[in-house]
C-alpha cells in the first residue's frame, strides 16, 4: 500500500473522500482497494470484519462510471460502508447475527435502510462482526464475541480495553479505518457503548425514525439502526440517507413528518452558545478519578463555548434504574425473532427460537462456548406478548423514562439536552425510545471515553448541533496505532 495513501485514508472523512473523487485524485474502486488492504493488513488482530462483499469492487466500478456519465448522487456516492451482521442484504453475503446457525442464510431482499444506502450510492463493503444475537444469548458472553466470527478486539488496546457491544465489529472497524463509516444497531447501548470504547461518534436515533424491516431483532419497542462514524458530520450524512418511512414498520410510519432530509444543515460550530444543558449528577457518582476528570473537562468546554449549564438536574426515575429488569426484551425477543426466522429460506436450518436452541445443542462445540441461558429464558415465554407482566413492564418503563425521566428534566429546566458521562444513562433513553449522540471526549487508563448528549423524541437536529460544536471545539479523537 502506498504509505501516503495509507496515512490519508486513516483520517479522511466522507467530505474529504468525496472531494478527492470529484477531483479525480482517487476513484471509488481505489477507496475500496485501500480499505480492503487495511483489512488484510490489520484485521487478523482485531476480527472486526466478518464478511467482505465479493461484489464491492464491481459496485464501486459502476458508481465510478455513473459519476463520469451522470454526476454524483450526493455525499455517499462511491463511499465504502460496513454493515452490522444483523442487517439483511440481498446479495452474496449471509446475514447471521454472528450465529453459526445462520452462517449460510442469505436474505431474499435488502433491509429498508440498505435500500436507502444503495439509492444514495454507498458501496456495501462487507459485514461487521458483532456480539452474537446482539448480546441476547448468554449472560456469560463477552462483548464482541460470536460463534461465527470469534472475538472482536478494541484497536486501541487489543485484549486490554473493552471493545463494547453489541455493534463491536462496527465500532472497531471504523476506529481502525477499515471503512468510511458503519451502520450499527441498538436495543440498549449497542451503538453508543462501542462508540464510547472506540473513540467514535455514535448516533442512536429515535426509535422509528429509521426502519427496522430486514434487521434481525431483539425488541420492536427499542430496536433501531444508526450510524457509527469518526466525525459528527459523517454521522449526520449517514442519518440523512437512512431516513424514510416504511409501511412494513408501524413505528416508522408513526415518525412520518418528524425526520429531516438533510441533517448536515444542523452542523453549527457555534451551536453551544446559549444552549441549556443539564448535568444529571446521579450518573457521575460512580466514575473513577480519571473518568471524572474527563467528564468535568467536557462540562468546562460546554461552559467556555457559551452553554448555560443547569447543574445538577435530577431524573425522578434515576434511582430505580439500577434495579430495572429486562422483561420487555425477554418477551419481545421470542415473538420478534420467530417472525423474522419464519420468513427465511427452507434451506436455512432454523425457523424459530426453539430450533435455534436445538441447533446450538447439536453443535455445542462451536455454538455454545458461553452457553445460551438467555435464549432459553426467552423461549419460556408464550411468544404472543399477552402476558400481564410484559404489558405492565412495557407501560411502567416507558412512563418512568419519559414522564419521570428525560421529558421531566427537559421540561422542568427548559433544557436543550442532558450530558451523560461515557455511556451512562443509555438504558433510560433506550426504554424511552429517545435518541442519543456520543462524541469522543478523551482517553483514560481504561481506554477511550466519550460524552453523550440526550433529549426527547426526534431531537436529533439539536443533538447534532451540540455534539458538532463540542467536537469542533475539542477535536479529541486520535486514531489507534495498529
Amino acid at each position: 500500500m502506498n504509505a501516503k495513501l495509507n496515512e490519508w485514508i486513516v483520517d479522511a472523512d466522507i467530505h474529504t473522500l468525496q472531494k478527492a473523487m470529484e477531483a479525480g485524485e482517487v476513484s471509488s474502486v481505489g477507496l475500496v482497494e485501500l480499505y480492503l488492504e487495511r483489512i488484510e493488513l490489520y484485521d487478523h488482530a482485531i476480527h472486526a470484519v466478518l464478511e467482505i462483499n465479493p461484489d464491492a469492487k464491481e459496485l464501486a466500478r459502476r458508481l465510478d462510471e455513473e459519476r463520469q456519465s451522470q454526476g454524483s448522487r450526493g455525499p455517499l456516492h462511491g463511499i465504502p460502508i460496513l454493515l452490522k451482521d444483523n442487517i439483511d442484504t440481498a446479495d452474496r453475503m449471509p446475514t447471521s447475527a454472528g450465529s453459526v446457525a445462520l452462517a449460510n442464510s442469505v436474505a431474499a431482499e435488502d433491509a429498508f435502510i440498505v435500500t436507502q444506502l444503495r439509492k444514495a450510492g454507498a458501496v456495501l463493503l462487507g459485514k461487521a462482526n458483532m456480539t452474537e444475537w446482539a448480546n441476547f444469548m448468554s449472560a456469560a458472553m463477552p462483548s464482541g464475541y460470536s460463534s461465527r466470527g470469534g472475538q472482536v478486539w478494541n484497536p486501541y488496546g487489543p485484549g486490554k480495553f473493552d471493545v463494547g457491544g453489541s455493534s463491536a465489529g462496527s465500532g472497531a472497524a471504523v476506529a481502525a479505518s477499515f471503512a468510511a463509516a458503519a451502520i450499527g444497531t441498538e436495543t440498549s447501548g449497542s451503538i453508543v457503548n462501542p462508540a464510547h470504547h472506540n473513540s467514535l461518534v455514535g448516533l442512536k436515533p429515535t426509535v422509528g425514525l429509521l426502519s427496522r424491516t430486514g434487521i434481525i431483532p431483539i425488541s420492536h419497542s427499542q430496536d433501531t439502526p444508526g450510524p457509527m462514524a469518526r466525525t459528527v458530520a459523517d454521522a449526520a450524512i449517514l442519518l440523512s440517507a437512512l431516513t424514510g418511512t416504511d409501511e412494513r414498520d408501524a413505528m416508522s410510519l408513526a415518525s412520518e413528518g418528524r425526520g429531516q432530509q438533510d441533517y448536515t444543515a444542523f452542523l453549527d460550530a457555534k451551536g453551544l452558545q446559549g444552549a441549556r444543558i443539564g448535568i444529571p449528577r446521579w450518573f457521575y457518582k460512580n466514575l473513577n478519578e480519571e473518568a471524572r476528570l474527563v467528564a468535568e473537562n467536557a462540562i468546562k468546554v460546554l461552559r467556555e463555548q457559551g452553554a448555560v449549564l443547569i447543574d445538577p438536574v435530577s431524573l425522578p426515575c434515576e434511582q430505580q434504574a439500577a434495579a430495572w429488569n429486562i422483561d420487555v426484551l425477554r418477551y419481545e425477543f421470542k415473538k420478534d425473532l420467530n417472525d423474522y426466522l419464519a420468513k427465511l429460506a427452507p434451506s436455512v436450518p432454523v425457523h424459530s427460537l426453539e430450533e435455534v436452541i436445538a441447533f446450538n445443542h447439536a453443535h455445542a462445540d462451536t455454538a455454545l462456548v458461553y452457553g445460551q441461558d438467555m435464549l432459553i429464558w426467552s423461549d419460556e415465554t408464550s411468544g404472543t406478548l399477552t402476558e400481564a407482566n410484559y404489558l405492565e413492564s412495557l407501560h411502567d418503563y416507558q412512563k418512568l423514562t419519559r414522564a419521570q425521566g428525560i421529558d421531566h428534566a427537559v421540561a422542568e429546566h427548559q433544557l436543550d439536552a442532558l450530558l451523560f458521562p461515557g455511556d451512562e444513562g443509555e438504558d433510560i433513553a433506550a426504554r424511552a425510545g429517545y435518541p442519543l449522540l456520543i462524541v469522543p471526549a478523551g482517553y483514560t487508563a481504561d481506554g477511550p471515553m466519550g460524552v453523550m448528549f440526550a433529549a426527547g423524541a426526534y431531537s436529533e437536529p439539536t443533538l447534532i448541533k451540540l455534539a458538532y460544536a463540542f467536537e469542533q471545539a475539542t477535536r479529541y479523537r486520535q486514531p489507534p496505532v495498529l
